[in-house]
C-alpha cells in the first residue's frame, strides 16, 4: 500500500513503520507507559544517511521530529503524535580501542550495552544508575553515574560527537571541530541535532567492591546524617547514593520488610580491592542493618542490579533539582516523604556531583552546576495507571517541600514534560549561550520535542 512516506523509502535503508505494519503498536511504545502517542511514521535508521534523509523529508513535509536513542525518556521524549520518530533501535553497537582507551558509541546503545563492550577491557567510564538508560541521552543530558566523584559527568569524557543538524548536515564536533556546537552537546540536551556517534574517554574500571545496604525507614536520619558525613570526605573512589524505596523482594532482605519503606546506601568503592571491605565498613555500620548485598562484583553487574524491578512500560512522573547540601531541613523532608514511598518501583535517590564533577568549570561545558554537592531525583513509578493519581502527587508534594532548599534548577534528566518553565534555570549563566548556539544550529527551532532552548533572535 502507497503512502505519503514512499518517498523517504526510496531514500533509506532502514525500516519506515506506519499505522497499518503489523509491528506499529510494538514500535511506537517507549519506555514509560503512561505515554500514549502515535506517531505518522517510526523511522528504524540503518545509517546516517537515513538520518539525513529523514530530517531533510520532514522538513520539506512540515513533520515534527522525535529522536528515540535508548527511548528512556521519562517525559517521553522519544515520540509524537504525528510527525516522525527517528529511532536507533538496531543502532547499539560499541567498538572500544583499548590503546587510547577510547570508546565509539552507537546512538541506540543502553549502558548495559556500552559496559559489556568495555568490560571485556577492563574499562568504562561514567554511565548510568539503570543499565536500560540510553547512552546518548544521559550524556547529552549531563551525565550522573556511580563513577561521577572519580572520573565526572559522562559528559565530561565525551571527547567527539557526530551530528546531523537541522539542515541535514552532517558534522564532527569536539574541541577542535565545531567547538561551539561541541560545548553545547555536553549538558545542552537533544536540542542541537540528531547525534548518530559518540566517542568516550575510558578509565580502567574492572571489579569493584560494592552493593547495596538496607536500614529501616525509621532510621533515615541517622543515616542521612551518616552518609552527608561520608561523602564530603571520602576518597573520590567511593561512589554511593542515599536513597528511599520500599523494601524490594531479594534474597537478602527478610520478607517481612518486603514492600515496607526502607533507605538504602547503593554503590561501589573502585579504589584498591583489598581496601574494599574496610571502606564499606562504617556504611554497615551506621546503623541497624536490615539486608545487605555488598561483596566484590563485576561493574556491569552493579549497573544492571536495580534493571529487573524496572521493565519497559511502568507509568512513570519525575521530578528533580539540585541541592548545595543535605542540610538538615532536606534531611527531615526526605525522611518524611521516604516513609510514603507509593509503589515498589517508586525511588527517591540523592546522587553525589562533588569531588572530579567540581573541579570543572562552570563555563567548560553546557553543565552549568558545578558548585552543587547534590542531584536529588524523585522518580515515581508503578504499573498501574489507576493508581496515577495518588502516585503523581507524592512526587509532586514532595518535590514543593523539597524545593525550598534547593537551587533553583536542576537536572534535565530528571525532569518531566511540565518542567518546560525551569530551562533557563537548569542553565544557569549558560542559557543565554545555549540560545545562541541554537540559533546557529537550529535557528527554527526544529528540533523542540526535549527540554527546549528558544534560538536567540537574531
Amino acid at each position: 500500500m502507497s503512502d505519503q512516506f514512499d518517498p523517504l523509502r526510496e531514500n533509506v535503508r532502514g525500516r519506515v513503520i506506519v499505522a497499518q505494519d503489523a509491528d506499529y503498536e510494538e514500535a511506537r511504545a517507549v519506555y514509560n507507559g503512561s505515554i500514549d502517542k502515535h506517531p505518522a511514521a517510526i523511522v528504524r535508521v540503518g545509517q546516517v544517511a537515513d538520518v539525513m534523509a529523514t530530517v531533510n523529508f520532514a522538513h520539506e513535509a512540515g513533520l515534527d521530529v522525535a529522536i528515540r536513542s535508548g527511548g528512556h525518556s521519562a517525559p517521553g521524549f522519544g515520540t509524537c503524535d504525528g510527525g516522525i520518530v527517528i529511532d536507533f533501535a538496531a543502532r547499539n553497537g560499541v567498538r572500544v580501542d583499548p590503546e587510547t582507551q577510547t570508546a565509539r558509541s552507537e546512538p541506540g546503545a543502553t549502558w548495559a550495552d556500552f559496559n559489556h563492550a568495555t568490560h571485556a577491557f577492563g574499562l568504562a567510564t561514567t554511565g548510568g544508575i539503570i543499565g536500560s538508560t540510553g547512552v546518548t541521552g544521559l550524556t547529552l543530558g549531563g551525565g550522573i553515574g556511580y563513577l561521577a566523584r572519580q572520573y565526572g559527568l559522562s559528559c565530561d569524557n565525551l571527547l567527539s560527537a557526530d551530528v546531523v543538524t537541522a539542515d541535514g548536515r552532517f558534522l564532527i564536533a569536539n574541541a577542535e571541530k565545531n567547538a561551539d556546537l561541541f560545548w553545547a552537546l555536553r549538558g545542552g540536551g537533544g536540542n542541537f541535532g540528531v547525534v548518530t556517534s559518540l566517542e568516550f574517554q575510558l578509565h580502567p574500571v574492572k571489579m569493584i567492591y560494592g552493593g547495596v545496604v538496607i536500614f529501616s525507614a525509621e532510621h533515615a536520619v541517622a543515616v542521612g546524617e551518616f552518609y552527608r558525613d561520608l561523602i564530603a570526605s571520602a576518597p573520590e573512589e567511593l561512589g554511593v547514593f542515599l536513597g528511599f524505596h520500599q523494601g524490594p523482594p531479594v534474597p537478602f532482605l527478610p520478607e517481612e520488610w518486603h514492600g515496607k519503606p526502607v533507605c538504602v546506601i547503593v554503590g561501589a568503592w573502585t579504589g584498591d580491592p583489598a581496601e574494599g571491605p574496610a571502606r564499606w565498613q562504617p556504611i554497615l555500620d551506621a546503623a541497624p542493618v536490615l539486608g545487605s548485598f555488598v561483596g566484590t562484583l563485576p561493574y556491569p553487574a552493579l549497573n544492571t542490579l536495580f534493571d529487573p524491578m524496572l521493565p519497559k512500560g511502568l507509568q512513570a512522573y519525575w521530578k528533580a533539582d539540585f541541592l548545595a547540601e543535605l542540610s538538615d531541613d532536606a534531611l527531615n523532608v526526605a525522611a518524611d516523604f521516604g516513609s510514603r514511598v507509593p509503589s515498589l518501583e517508586s525511588a527517591n535517590h540523592y546522587y553525589p556531583i562533588n569531588g572530579a564533577v567540581q573541579r570543572v568549570g562552570a563555563d567548560e561545558t553546557a553543565f552549568a552546576y558545578r558548585n552543587v554537592s547534590f542531584a536529588p531525583v524523585i522518580a515515581g513509578m508503578w504499573p498501574d495507571p489507576a493508581d496515577n493519581p495518588a502516585n503523581i502527587a507524592w512526587v509532586k508534594e514532595y518535590w514543593t517541600a523539597l524545593h525550598k532548599y534547593s537551587e533553583a534548577g536542576g537536572y534535565i534528566n530528571f525532569m518531566d514534560a511540565d518542567d518546560q518553565i525551569r530551562v533557563a534555570d537548569n542553565y544557569q549563566s549558560n542559557y543565554s549561550r545555549l540560545a545562541q548556539v541554537k540559533a546557529t544550529y537550529d535557528p527554527d527551532n526544529f528540533f523542540h520535542i526535549n527540554q527546549n532552548i528558544t534560538p536567540a533572535l537574531r
